[in-house]
Protein backbone atom coordinates (compact mmCIF):
# COMPACT_ATOMS: atom_id res chain seq x y z
CA UNK A 1 0.00 0.00 0.00
CA UNK A 2 1.02 3.62 -0.40
CA UNK A 3 0.79 6.25 2.34
CA UNK A 4 1.07 9.99 1.72
CA UNK A 5 3.27 11.96 4.10
CA UNK A 6 2.56 15.42 5.49
CA UNK A 7 4.73 16.96 2.74
CA UNK A 8 2.86 15.10 -0.02
CA UNK A 9 5.55 12.46 -0.58
CA UNK A 10 4.35 8.90 -1.27
CA UNK A 11 5.85 6.04 0.75
CA UNK A 12 5.54 2.34 -0.10
CA UNK A 13 4.34 0.56 3.03
CA UNK A 14 3.72 -3.10 3.84
CA UNK A 15 1.51 -4.74 6.47
CA UNK A 16 1.36 -8.39 7.54
CA UNK A 17 -1.38 -9.35 9.97
CA UNK A 18 -1.65 -12.40 12.23
CA UNK A 19 -4.46 -14.90 11.90
CA UNK A 20 -5.87 -14.05 15.34
CA UNK A 21 -6.05 -11.03 17.63
CA UNK A 22 -2.59 -9.41 17.68
CA UNK A 23 -0.36 -9.58 20.74
CA UNK A 24 1.64 -6.57 19.56
CA UNK A 25 2.83 -4.50 16.63
CA UNK A 26 6.39 -4.54 15.26
CA UNK A 27 7.51 -1.95 12.72
CA UNK A 28 10.68 -2.66 10.72
CA UNK A 29 13.09 0.03 9.51
CA UNK A 30 15.35 -1.38 6.79
CA UNK A 31 18.96 -0.50 6.06
CA UNK A 32 20.82 1.52 3.48
CA UNK A 33 20.73 0.50 -0.19
CA UNK A 34 18.12 -2.22 0.35
CA UNK A 35 14.33 -2.38 0.83
CA UNK A 36 11.56 -3.69 3.08
CA UNK A 37 10.80 -6.65 0.79
CA UNK A 38 13.97 -8.35 2.05
CA UNK A 39 12.31 -8.77 5.48
CA UNK A 40 9.41 -10.90 4.24
CA UNK A 41 10.57 -14.13 5.95
CA UNK A 42 11.09 -12.37 9.28
CA UNK A 43 7.72 -10.60 8.98
CA UNK A 44 5.89 -13.85 8.27
CA UNK A 45 7.61 -15.50 11.23
CA UNK A 46 6.51 -12.67 13.53
CA UNK A 47 2.96 -12.66 12.17
CA UNK A 48 2.85 -16.42 12.66
CA UNK A 49 3.31 -16.02 16.40
CA UNK A 50 0.78 -13.22 16.72
CA UNK A 51 2.29 -9.86 15.78
CA UNK A 52 1.09 -7.21 13.36
CA UNK A 53 4.20 -6.43 11.28
CA UNK A 54 4.63 -3.27 9.25
CA UNK A 55 7.47 -1.61 7.40
CA UNK A 56 8.19 0.75 4.56
CA UNK A 57 10.73 1.68 1.91
CA UNK A 58 12.52 4.84 3.02
CA UNK A 59 12.84 7.77 0.66
CA UNK A 60 15.41 6.94 -1.98
CA UNK A 61 14.88 3.20 -1.57
CA UNK A 62 12.89 0.39 -3.17
CA UNK A 63 9.40 1.05 -4.45
CA UNK A 64 9.32 4.47 -2.80
CA UNK A 65 12.21 5.58 -5.02
CA UNK A 66 10.45 4.07 -8.03
CA UNK A 67 7.30 6.12 -7.26
CA UNK A 68 8.94 9.43 -6.43
CA UNK A 69 12.58 10.29 -6.09
CA UNK A 70 15.85 8.60 -6.96
CA UNK A 71 17.89 5.81 -5.37
CA UNK A 72 20.07 6.93 -2.48
CA UNK A 73 18.53 10.39 -2.04
CA UNK A 74 16.43 11.53 0.91
CA UNK A 75 15.89 15.13 -0.18
CA UNK A 76 17.44 18.55 -0.60
CA UNK A 77 18.16 19.10 3.10
CA UNK A 78 17.50 17.66 6.57
CA UNK A 79 16.84 14.30 4.97
CA UNK A 80 17.61 12.25 8.09
CA UNK A 81 15.05 14.15 10.16
CA UNK A 82 12.53 13.71 7.35
CA UNK A 83 12.86 9.92 7.22
CA UNK A 84 12.42 9.81 11.01
CA UNK A 85 9.26 11.88 10.58
CA UNK A 86 8.10 9.52 7.82
CA UNK A 87 8.45 6.59 10.20
CA UNK A 88 6.45 8.43 12.86
CA UNK A 89 3.59 9.29 10.48
CA UNK A 90 3.42 5.76 9.05
CA UNK A 91 3.50 4.11 12.48
CA UNK A 92 0.87 6.50 13.81
CA UNK A 93 -1.46 5.73 10.90
CA UNK A 94 -1.08 1.96 11.20
CA UNK A 95 -1.50 1.98 14.97
CA UNK A 96 -4.72 3.97 14.64
CA UNK A 97 -6.10 1.58 12.04
CA UNK A 98 -4.79 -1.62 13.67
CA UNK A 99 -4.59 -1.17 17.45
CA UNK A 100 -2.59 -3.67 19.51
CA UNK A 101 -1.43 -3.97 23.14
CA UNK A 102 2.18 -2.87 22.63
CA UNK A 103 4.48 -1.34 20.04
CA UNK A 104 7.99 -2.56 19.20
CA UNK A 105 10.39 -0.71 16.92
CA UNK A 106 12.95 -2.78 14.98
CA UNK A 107 15.72 -1.09 13.02
CA UNK A 108 18.57 -2.67 11.06
CA UNK A 109 21.82 -0.90 10.14
CA UNK A 110 20.81 2.55 8.81
CA UNK A 111 17.35 1.63 10.07
CA UNK A 112 18.86 1.23 13.53
CA UNK A 113 20.21 4.78 13.28
CA UNK A 114 16.73 5.99 12.35
CA UNK A 115 15.29 3.97 15.24
CA UNK A 116 17.82 5.45 17.66
CA UNK A 117 16.72 8.94 16.64
CA UNK A 118 13.07 7.88 16.78
CA UNK A 119 13.32 6.87 20.44
CA UNK A 120 15.04 10.18 21.18
CA UNK A 121 12.07 12.16 19.87
CA UNK A 122 9.15 9.71 20.23
CA UNK A 123 10.42 7.29 22.84
CA UNK A 124 7.39 7.64 25.10
CA UNK A 125 5.31 5.93 22.37
CA UNK A 126 7.62 2.90 22.06
CA UNK A 127 7.38 -0.11 24.39
CA UNK A 128 10.52 -1.93 23.19
CA UNK A 129 13.33 -1.09 20.76
CA UNK A 130 15.49 -3.58 18.86
CA UNK A 131 18.64 -2.29 17.15
CA UNK A 132 20.23 -4.74 14.73
CA UNK A 133 23.61 -4.21 13.09
CA UNK A 134 24.12 -0.77 14.55
CA UNK A 135 27.42 1.10 14.82
CA UNK A 136 29.39 3.24 17.23
CA UNK A 137 30.38 6.87 17.10
CA UNK A 138 32.70 7.53 14.12
CA UNK A 139 33.93 10.71 15.85
CA UNK A 140 36.49 12.71 13.88
CA UNK A 141 36.02 10.40 10.90
CA UNK A 142 32.46 11.67 10.57
CA UNK A 143 33.63 15.28 10.67
CA UNK A 144 36.28 14.63 8.04
CA UNK A 145 33.85 12.71 5.83
CA UNK A 146 31.31 15.54 6.09
CA UNK A 147 33.93 17.99 4.85
CA UNK A 148 34.78 15.70 1.94
CA UNK A 149 31.08 15.33 1.15
CA UNK A 150 30.49 19.08 0.95
CA UNK A 151 33.54 19.49 -1.28
CA UNK A 152 32.34 16.66 -3.49
CA UNK A 153 28.84 18.15 -3.66
CA UNK A 154 30.16 21.53 -4.77
CA UNK A 155 32.28 19.90 -7.47
CA UNK A 156 29.96 17.19 -8.79
CA UNK A 157 26.47 18.04 -7.53
CA UNK A 158 24.79 16.99 -4.29
CA UNK A 159 22.14 14.78 -5.90
CA UNK A 160 24.52 12.57 -7.90
CA UNK A 161 25.86 9.16 -6.82
CA UNK A 162 29.13 9.51 -4.93
CA UNK A 163 31.53 6.58 -5.51
CA UNK A 164 34.26 8.19 -3.40
CA UNK A 165 32.13 8.50 -0.27
CA UNK A 166 30.72 5.04 -0.90
CA UNK A 167 34.26 3.66 -0.93
CA UNK A 168 35.21 5.61 2.19
CA UNK A 169 32.24 4.18 4.09
CA UNK A 170 32.18 0.60 2.78
CA UNK A 171 35.59 0.03 1.19
CA UNK A 172 37.19 -1.73 4.14
CA UNK A 173 34.29 -3.94 5.19
CA UNK A 174 35.61 -7.10 3.50
CA UNK A 175 39.14 -6.78 4.91
CA UNK A 176 38.57 -9.07 7.89
CA UNK A 177 37.20 -11.88 5.68
CA UNK A 178 39.65 -14.48 4.39
CA UNK A 179 39.49 -14.85 0.60
CA UNK A 180 36.14 -13.09 0.01
CA UNK A 181 34.36 -14.20 -3.14
CA UNK A 182 32.28 -11.03 -3.64
CA UNK A 183 32.40 -7.36 -2.57
CA UNK A 184 29.47 -8.08 -0.23
CA UNK A 185 30.68 -11.12 1.72
CA UNK A 186 30.68 -8.92 4.84
CA UNK A 187 26.87 -9.05 4.80
CA UNK A 188 26.47 -12.75 5.62
CA UNK A 189 28.16 -16.16 5.69
CA UNK A 190 25.23 -17.42 3.61
CA UNK A 191 26.50 -17.24 0.01
CA UNK A 192 22.97 -17.61 -1.36
CA UNK A 193 21.79 -14.58 0.63
CA UNK A 194 24.75 -12.54 -0.64
CA UNK A 195 24.08 -13.60 -4.24
CA UNK A 196 20.40 -12.70 -3.88
CA UNK A 197 21.40 -9.24 -2.59
CA UNK A 198 23.78 -8.72 -5.51
CA UNK A 199 21.13 -9.75 -8.05
CA UNK A 200 18.50 -7.44 -6.57
CA UNK A 201 18.30 -4.20 -8.62
CA UNK A 202 17.10 -2.34 -5.51
CA UNK A 203 20.16 -3.32 -3.46
CA UNK A 204 23.78 -2.27 -3.39
CA UNK A 205 23.42 0.97 -5.33
CA UNK A 206 25.71 3.96 -4.70
CA UNK A 207 23.99 6.73 -2.77
CA UNK A 208 24.17 10.45 -3.49
CA UNK A 209 26.43 12.99 -1.85
CA UNK A 210 23.48 14.63 -0.09
CA UNK A 211 22.42 11.25 1.32
CA UNK A 212 25.82 10.84 2.97
CA UNK A 213 25.63 14.38 4.37
CA UNK A 214 22.19 13.60 5.80
CA UNK A 215 23.45 10.31 7.25
CA UNK A 216 26.45 11.98 8.88
CA UNK A 217 24.14 14.60 10.44
CA UNK A 218 21.99 11.79 11.79
CA UNK A 219 25.01 10.03 13.27
CA UNK A 220 25.95 13.21 15.11
CA UNK A 221 22.50 13.43 16.70
CA UNK A 222 22.18 9.81 17.77
CA UNK A 223 25.58 9.89 19.51
CA UNK A 224 24.96 13.15 21.37
CA UNK A 225 24.68 12.63 25.16
CA UNK A 226 22.19 15.48 25.28
CA UNK A 227 19.93 13.81 22.71
CA UNK A 228 20.32 10.33 24.21
CA UNK A 229 19.09 11.69 27.54
CA UNK A 230 15.73 12.30 25.82
CA UNK A 231 15.19 8.52 25.56
CA UNK A 232 12.91 7.27 28.37
CA UNK A 233 15.25 5.79 30.98
CA UNK A 234 13.17 2.65 31.43
CA UNK A 235 12.75 1.84 27.71
CA UNK A 236 14.02 -1.74 27.14
CA UNK A 237 16.56 -1.75 24.30
CA UNK A 238 18.12 -4.78 22.59
CA UNK A 239 21.39 -4.28 20.74
CA UNK A 240 21.96 -7.35 18.57
CA UNK A 241 24.85 -7.71 16.12
CA UNK A 242 27.31 -10.22 14.77
CA UNK A 243 30.70 -10.22 16.42
CA UNK A 244 32.17 -10.14 12.89
CA UNK A 245 30.03 -7.23 11.68
CA UNK A 246 32.29 -4.44 10.35
CA UNK A 247 29.52 -1.83 10.78
CA UNK A 248 29.71 -2.45 14.53
CA UNK A 249 33.52 -2.73 14.45
CA UNK A 250 33.26 -6.46 15.20
CA UNK A 251 31.25 -5.76 18.35
CA UNK A 252 33.39 -2.97 19.77
CA UNK A 253 31.23 -0.20 18.34
CA UNK A 254 28.05 -1.86 19.57
CA UNK A 255 29.56 -2.20 23.04
CA UNK A 256 30.40 1.51 23.00
CA UNK A 257 26.72 2.28 22.26
CA UNK A 258 25.64 0.13 25.21
CA UNK A 259 28.14 1.88 27.48
CA UNK A 260 26.98 5.32 26.36
CA UNK A 261 23.34 4.43 27.00
CA UNK A 262 24.29 3.11 30.44
CA UNK A 263 26.30 6.25 31.19
CA UNK A 264 23.34 8.56 30.57
CA UNK A 265 21.02 6.45 32.72
CA UNK A 266 19.11 4.09 30.42
CA UNK A 267 18.56 1.18 32.78
CA UNK A 268 17.44 -1.74 30.57
CA UNK A 269 19.92 -2.37 27.75
CA UNK A 270 20.63 -5.90 26.51
CA UNK A 271 23.70 -6.55 24.34
CA UNK A 272 23.79 -9.71 22.21
CA UNK A 273 26.76 -10.44 19.97
CA UNK A 274 26.15 -13.49 17.78
CA UNK A 275 29.29 -15.60 17.43
CA UNK A 276 30.53 -15.63 13.84
CA UNK A 277 27.66 -13.42 12.66
CA UNK A 278 28.29 -10.78 10.04
CA UNK A 279 26.15 -7.74 9.27
CA UNK A 280 22.76 -9.17 8.28
CA UNK A 281 21.81 -11.49 11.11
CA UNK A 282 18.31 -11.96 9.66
CA UNK A 283 19.97 -13.43 6.56
CA UNK A 284 22.69 -15.42 8.33
CA UNK A 285 23.15 -19.19 8.23
CA UNK A 286 21.64 -19.36 11.73
CA UNK A 287 18.91 -16.79 11.14
CA UNK A 288 16.19 -18.97 12.64
CA UNK A 289 18.08 -18.92 15.94
CA UNK A 290 18.27 -15.12 15.66
CA UNK A 291 14.52 -14.90 15.03
CA UNK A 292 13.86 -16.97 18.15
CA UNK A 293 16.29 -15.02 20.32
CA UNK A 294 14.61 -11.74 19.35
CA UNK A 295 11.10 -12.99 20.09
CA UNK A 296 12.23 -14.63 23.35
CA UNK A 297 13.69 -11.29 24.43
CA UNK A 298 10.43 -9.52 23.54
CA UNK A 299 8.39 -11.98 25.56
CA UNK A 300 10.68 -11.68 28.58
CA UNK A 301 10.16 -7.91 28.54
Amino acid sequence: MTLEMSDGFSIHTVLVEPADKPIGHIHILHGMAEHIGRYEEFAKYLAGIGYIVSGHDHRGHGKTAEMNGKPGYFGIEKGFDRVVQDAYEIIKTIREQHPSPRFILFGHSMGSFIARRYVQVHGSEVDLAILSGTGGNPGVMRIAATGIAHLSGKMNGYDNPDPLLNKLVFGGFNKSIDTPKTPFDWLSRDSDAVEKYMNDPNCGFISTTQFFIDLFEGLEKIHSDEEIRKIPQNLPILLISGNEDPVGDNGKGVLSVAKQYDKVGIVDVTLMLVEGGRHELLNEINHQHVFEYITDWIEKK
